[in-house]
């Protein structure tokens, strides 16, 4: 893949109004809850500083060797759409883009989780053995189901 950027995403859908799901992705204290990387490092350095929810929230952490270190800050708060600008310092350097859109489908709502970003010269290398999709999917879709059990079980 010669590709100089990179795009992945995953969907799923939870019994759960907008409103219920938009509150789990707006504020970064709700990640413990359901994000797949925060149980990586029990003893993960976290800190919470701008608005304590949507745009100008963010959430730095720092951990051991999987968990690594980064920043993420949201960009864009919107009912049916949170935007996060995700900064990793370690184990790799890469700066990339999330976004969740909301649809709501009768009583229940369909999340995407979607990531973009560039893709160094490395890492253009790399995906020709280990491709975005297969280091982030599995990932992606292990938050999804603990995003969908959290929403689905307030």
């Amino acid at each position: 893949m010669a590709d100089k950027s990179f795009h992945i995403s995953r969907e799923t859908t939870i019994s759960a109004r907008p409103e219920r799901i938009h509150a789990l992705l707006d504020d970064f204290h709700e990640w413990q809850a359901w994000s797949p990387w925060e149980g990586l490092d029990p003893a993960m350095e976290r800190t919470y500083t701008g608005s304590a929810t949507g745009v100008g929230a963010i959430y730095a952490w720092r951990g051991n060797s999987k968990a690594g270190e980064g920043r993420m800050e949201i960009l864009e708060s919107e009912p049916l759409h949170v935007a996060v600008d995700l900064l990793f310092a370690a184990p790799m350097k890469a700066h990339n883009r999330v976004d969740f859109t909301l649809t709501p489908v009768g009583d229940d709502t369909r999340v995407e989780w979607a990531m973009t970003g560039p893709q160094n010269v490395v890492m253009r290398l790399m995906s020709k053995v280990w491709s975005m999709e297969k280091l982030v999917g599995p990932d992606f879709e292990k938050g999804l189901a603990q995003l969908k059990r959290t929403a689905e079980h307030a």
